[in-house]
């Protein structure tokens, strides 16, 4: 669960690595908890950088709060600090281990460079720029503008996260989380770049026919030429342009927020198609997932069906249908539907010996049967054993029936019955 790297076989934890003093091996705990803080890290940038870049930039207060240096905005403590993260996560991977083609542990510092090199190492490195320390050295808007928008090249790193997400895939519930999450990112990138288009446009259109001058009107917050901060507070136009991506990829819009001027009217038909793809992926997936997630129910009344069908073809009296119907729900109880002998069928037999050994080492412990025995006669005894299921009150052997097994009782009681009178109980 912990390791994001890639899968880990058995194999490598069984050799004995010849490791250098400063190489980290790529299933090591510590790989895998740093993996995690880099996950948390490129999450943030993915849901910061894009608001950053669209919002913050262009406001006049975050501006001046820019200018004083880091003493007086934590936000440029924290971007600082995912930089010198990034920097120090690509000198790890220059000394952690790899497994090659012939699934073995490389741990030699040159071809682990080379690998690296040839892989990851371009992604990571744009992405490890501190675009935020050039901000300081130029004043300039156009400069600020488009280094805000370079610091975008982070988003580069969910590539990698991306590709590590497959081993997840077989759990339902998570892939549903996950996709409602994706979702509503993409969302969240749409809204900064619907903003940053009425953003651009505004001071350039000569009727003032973009979404913001119209949010402006509704709030009665109105754009004034000689007042940089006048017009709607970021809290209004994030929440605002958040609301239009949402309900445009959803194909529920209002109309009550709504792109006017042909820049918008694109932007507005490129989110319709994205929605279209992504409502159609993730809603499509969901009763694929519900389905799974309800997969045992529906094998339990599918078996139970047959047992009825059954009874009913064969029209099995009352007190014996009873029973056959009891049995079914107290074996499904116990075993889930599963056939062990099913299963084990598919493994060699020495793994089968050994699993049979761990499922019934209780019985083979405390049992004075098989006290003194050796450890292949008690693997091959484990083999013989069938594990069968009777419900209470059902009778296991009759008087003057052929008996073809030896039985062992591993749970519950048996009650030894002459002419209805308990001779003896037997327990485990």
């Amino acid at each position: 669960v912990l390791s994001l790297g890639a899968d880990v076989l058995p194999e490598y934890k069984l050799q004995t690595p010849r490791i250098n003093k400063f190489t980290i091996l790529h299933y090591s705990p510590f790989k895998a908890v740093w993996d995690w803080l880099i996950l948390l890290l490129v999450i943030y940038t993915a849901i910061f950088t894009p608001y950053s870049a669209a919002f913050l930039l262009n406001d006049s207060e975050e501006r001046k709060r820019r200018e004083c240096g880091y003493s007086c905005s934590p936000l440029n403590v924290v971007d600082l600090i995912v930089d010198i993260m990034f920097i120090i996560d690509i000198l790890i991977n220059f000394r952690t281990t790899y497994v090659n083609q012939n699934e073995e542990v490389v741990s030699d510092p040159a071809k682990i460079a080379i690998h690296y090199f040839k892989g990851w190492f371009l992604i990571d490195m744009v992405a490890a720029i501190p675009f935020d320390l050039l901000i300081f050295g130029s004043g300039s808007e156009e400069t600020t503008t488009l280094i805000g928008l370079l610091k975008t090249a982070r988003l580069l790193r969910l590539v990698r996260v991306a590709r590590k997400l497959d081993r997840y895939s077989e759990y339902g519930a998570a892939v549903l989380m996950l996709l409602m999450c994706i979702f509503a990112l993409i969302a969240h990138w749409l809204a900064c770049i619907w903003y940053a288009i009425g953003n651009v446009e505004r001071p350039y259109l000569a009727h003032k026919i973009g979404w913001l001058d119209s949010l402006g009107e509704q709030l009665g917050k109105h754009y004034n030429k000689s007042d940089a901060s006048s017009g709607p507070s970021i809290k209004d136009k994030y929440v605002t342009a958040l609301y239009f991506t949402f309900s445009s990829l959803t194909s529920v819009g209002f109309g009550n927020v709504s792109p006017n001027t042909n820049s918008e009217k694109i932007f507005s038909i490129c989110v319709m198609l994205i929605g279209s793809l992504m409502y159609a992926s993730i809603f499509g997936n969901v009763s694929a997932i519900i389905q799974r997630l309800y997969s045992g129910t529906a094998r339990y009344h599918m078996q139970m069906l047959r047992v009825k069908e059954f009874i009913r073809f064969h029209q099995i009296p009352n007190p014996l249908r009873q029973r056959l119907e009891e049995y079914f729900q107290h074996a499904w109880t116990y075993t889930n539907g599963i056939d062990m002998n099913m299963v084990l069928k598919g493994f060699p037999e020495c793994l089968q010996a050994d699993i049979c050994l761990h499922l019934n080492q209780n019985l083979l412990q405390h049992c004075k049967a098989f006290h003194g025995a050796s450890k292949g006669c008690l693997r091959a005894l484990a083999m013989k054993f069938k594990t069968t299921h009777a419900p209470p009150g059902d009778t296991l052997v009759h008087c003057g029936d052929v008996l073809t097994a030896l039985y062992f009782v591993s749970r519950g009681s048996i009650e030894i019955l002459k002419s209805d009178i308990v001779v003896a109980i037997l327990g485990k």
